[in-house]
């Protein structure tokens, strides 16, 4: 059982190592951004994050008519 929790965890640091050098080699440093609306042909056709679209979404709308409205 030690052996197994000590090989996971060695697979579990290389991995992280490599992340890391993958990271500092890039050049800027950060994690590149994998956001749907980062992508340029989501964008073109229209299709955005969920977070924007729900944004979108909650925005009132300047044109609509208040069916709560008293004549």
């Amino acid at each position: 059982m030690f052996e197994l929790i000590l090989f996971s965890s060695i697979i579990l640091a290389i991995c992280v190592v490599f992340l890391c050098i993958n990271i500092v080699m890039k050049g800027k440093g950060d994690f590149p951004n994998s956001h749907v609306s980062s992508n340029k042909a989501m964008r073109d056709r229209g299709i955005g994050c969920a977070q924007s679209q729900d944004r979108l979404a909650r925005m009132e709308n300047p044109h609509a008519i208040s069916e709560n409205e008293k004549d």
